[in-house]
């Protein structure tokens, strides 16, 4: 029988390598998908270095049409299968819907919504032949509309719908399925997105990559449907619900046009 591991897409980076660290740290076998190999070999390194089976490394373009295929052929020529599959890869983009590049927006839809929805139900035979699960990696933005990032919010708010549906038709399976719903992280993410990188930024809701990918892991071990770490982040989701979205997106695009 292939050997279960633990697939973590953009891992990198940010919170995907401070994933990695934490499945390694608990045990598990892994490999590490990314574009960017290099880093990815030198995070391998560094969890063999520490007496750990030396994960396995896949430099793929994760935005690409039928990566789920391409994936299971590389895991089925390393010998491995799911166990967890993490689906962290993702961007964002800041700006004016209108004056952002299109193809860069829609980029982003490949990758945040499309390839999400390949990976977490291209391995749902193996996922339940070791009782694992599904991580997948929102955002508190999934809770609210987004002007001046309408498409990377919405991009969320899709992967917390359908992370809570799909979960439900995999309970019976013995999947559990997680969404992890992080707010202000400092990581590359604000650079990509066209922001100004700043690690001060975030004030009581800012959370480092190790405290989110903590949490997260708890949580999907848990069988927890939604994890948002932080307290301030947990309220963050919760007002969008009883105020008026028009009055919600006027005040957020404020906040973001400044």
């Amino acid at each position: 029988m292939a050997r279960p591991v633990g697939v973590i897409t953009g891992a990198s980076a940010g919170i995907g390598t401070e994933l990695a660290r934490v499945f390694a740290a608990h045990g598990h076998d892994l490999v590490l998908v990314a574009r960017r190999e290099d880093r990815l070999q030198a995070l391998a390194d560094e969890i063999a270095s520490q007496g750990r089976p030396r994960p396995v490394v896949l430099g793929l373009d994760l935005s690409q049409p039928g990566i789920g295929g391409r994936l299971g052929e590389a895991l089925a020529a390393a010998g491995v299968e799911p166990q967890y599959m993490v689906n962290n890869a993702g961007f964002g983009l800041w700006g004016a819907t209108t004056k952002l590049s299109r193809d860069e927006q829609l980029a982003m839809v490949d990758l945040n919504v499309r390839t999400l929805v390949d990976l977490s139900v291209a391995f749902t035979e193996s996922l339940a032949r070791h009782r694992g699960g599904i991580l997948n990696v929102a955002s508190v933005a999934a809770f609210m509309p987004g002007p001046y990032m309408a498409v990377y919010y919405a991009s969320k708010a899709f992967v917390l719908s359908f992370s809570g549906a799909l979960r439900a038709e995999l309970a019976a399976s013995g999947i559990r399925v997680t969404t992890l719903c992080p707010g202000p992280v400092p990581t590359e993410f604000q650079a990509r997105a066209g922001g100004v990188p700043n690690q001060d930024r975030g004030g009581v809701l800012k959370r480092t990559a190790h405290e989110v990918a903590l949490e997260g892991y708890r949580g999907l071990m848990a069988g927890k449907a939604i994890v948002t770490p932080g307290w301030a982040n947990k309220l963050v989701t919760f007002f969008p619900r009883l105020l008026p979205r028009a009055f919600l997106a006027g005040q957020i695009a404020k906040v973001q046009a400044r």
